[in-house]
């Protein structure tokens, strides 16, 4: 059970995250609707992000958590700290002349990731500024990510799962207090959104320092050129720097997917980059409250494992992350495709978000919930093989899974405009999930306990009568015109709470035990 209790404090910890993030992104969309002004902070608030997962909790992430895992396991905890010492003061190094040359590089960063902003002059030049503000973001997140990993190893899930509280709660501040305060003196209140941003992370990057102290973890930073060659020569940090090069290939691919389909949007009609962005809002409800939650539990226990050659216990935690992912995902995925308009209305639909808006960003949630099962099950499947320091073979399935990817492009977005690069995303990677699956069944890391084939009958029966609901209950109400928004939300709240009962009663009926399931853990 003490991985489903770790699971489920990051979970409900992600969840508070989700609904503050869900709540700044109502206030935009209240505020500003869809616009080029918003399009251009989107594109601007994406390339600091793009670096941050490459840097931070991407390429970082997956090579350091694997290497400190093994060394606490294998080393004990005294060389443990010296390696986060060494490892600190290499990464804040290189993140200050990442951020210098950044700020620099705004214009052409901007024009790499959505050159189309230039068809209006003040949308691209907005575009530039904020990334000038904005970047030097990347900073601050790489640093907690650095933290959030050394107390993942150490079993302390809270923290990190909390943290990103901070920046909605920033954003939400400067979209409130701000954004009036600049539309006053004459300038863009978009322009408040980039100083909430950098709030935001400040705030984030402090609360990690009292956590990392009192477990006598606070990381020694020494930027000087001896403590630079001492912390280059520790084998652990030239390990977690060798684990990275592909490890930067293979999010860089990732995010080569999604700069090239933000480079698509950008040509399509106005507003699809927003469209696009609200729509992965409401994504990352399932991706991070299942998905996130298990990967970040799961990746040091698994290290922790294969270090100790634990096989069986290796197999088996990989074994119930997917039993979880299958019961979750899959009536997720059913409800964001038959019922992704009354979410989006409930959500959305104020102020100047109009109607086709929720009608577009509905097409964007259904195109990306196609794929909702493969965007979990990866979370739970990629530090299957990261854990053992295998960075490679997930970076050749992101490869694949890359020119596949820009192939449905070609053929989905001149039918189906910015929803055909959702769905694109969302087979692509239920492709690499699929991918993920043979490879750690064919070298053998994970071995399926007993019953998987009609556990999927039983998923798929129950999900196929919530599917049936959730249809009647999208066409009895106009959504998009039920009057006062509070109706709407009463609304949806009946709604969902009948859908669980409706989904766990049919998954009962069908013989699937829930508590056993759960106790796997």
């Amino acid at each position: 059970m003490s991985l489903l209790k770790s699971a489920s404090t990051v979970s409900l910890l992600t969840l508070a995250s989700r609904i503050t993030g869900l709540g700044r992104e109502l206030l935009m969309a209240s505020l500003f609707g869809a616009s080029a002004l918003t399009d251009a902070f989107n594109v601007a608030f994406r390339i600091p992000n793009l670096f941050r997962r490459l840097f931070g909790e991407g390429a970082f992430s997956q090579a350091f958590v694997p290497v400190l895992a093994a060394s606490k396991t294998q080393h004990g905890e005294a060389a443990t700290k010296q390696l986060i010492d060494h490892v600190a003061s290499i990464l804040t190094a290189v993140l200050v002349l990442l951020c210098l040359a950044g700020v620099l590089a705004a214009p052409a960063l901007v024009w790499v990731l959505a050159s189309g902003l230039q068809q209006d002059a003040t949308g691209y030049g907005a575009a530039v500024t904020m990334t000038r503000w904005m970047f030097p973001y990347i900073g601050c997140m790489s640093l907690v990510a650095l933290a959030s990993g050394i107390l993942n190893t150490w079993k302390r899930f809270a923290v990190p799962a909390a943290t990103p509280v901070l920046l909605n709660l920033s954003m939400m501040g400067a979209a409130w207090f701000g954004a009036p305060r600049l539309q006053a003196l004459g300038i863009e209140p978009i322009y408040a959104m980039a100083a909430g941003v950098m709030l935001g992370g400040v705030l984030q990057l402090a609360v990690q320092v009292p956590a990392l102290a009192s477990l006598g973890l606070l990381p020694r930073v020494r930027l000087g050129w001896a403590g630079l060659r001492a912390a280059w020569a520790d084998p652990g940090t030239r390990r977690i720097a060798r684990l990275m090069a592909p490890a930067l290939l293979g999010v860089g691919v990732a995010h080569v997917s999604i700069l090239i389909n933000t480079q698509i949007a950008s040509y399509l009609a106005p507003g699809s980059v927003s469209w696009l962005g609200y729509a992965d809002r409401l994504m990352e409800f399932p991706t991070a409250l299942l998905g996130v939650a298990l990967g970040v539990v799961l990746m040091p226990q698994l290290a922790a494992a294969h270090a100790a050659g634990d096989t069986a216990r290796y197999s088996g935690m990989l074994d119930w992350g997917l039993r979880l992912v299958v019961l979750m995902a899959v009536p997720s995925a059913v409800a964001l495709l038959t019922f992704a308009v009354p979410l989006v209305a409930t959500i959305y639909h104020h102020g100047a978000f109009r109607e086709e808006d929720v009608h577009q960003t509905s097409l964007a949630l259904m195109g990306y919930g196609a794929g909702l099962w493969g965007l979990v099950a990866i979370k739970v499947l990629a530090p299957g093989f990261y854990a053992r320091q295998d960075v490679r073979t997930p970076v050749m399935i992101a490869l694949v899974v890359l020119v596949c990817t820009q192939l449905m492009n070609l053929a989905l977005v001149p039918l189906l405009q910015h929803a055909g690069l959702a769905l694109s995303i969302g087979l692509g990677a239920t492709l690499n999930a699929a991918l993920l699956l043979a490879g750690l069944l064919r070298r053998g890391s994970y071995r399926p306990g007993p019953g998987w084939g009609r556990f999927l009958l039983q998923v798929v029966a129950a999900s196929a009568l919530l599917a049936i609901f959730l249809i009647w209950v999208a066409r009895a109400f106009a959504w998009t015109q039920v009057g006062h928004g509070w109706l709407r939300i009463g609304a949806m709240a009946a709604a969902l709470a009948a859908s669980a009962v409706v989904y766990f009663g049919a998954a009962w009926a069908a013989g699937i035990k829930l508590k056993r399931l759960l106790r796997a853990g």
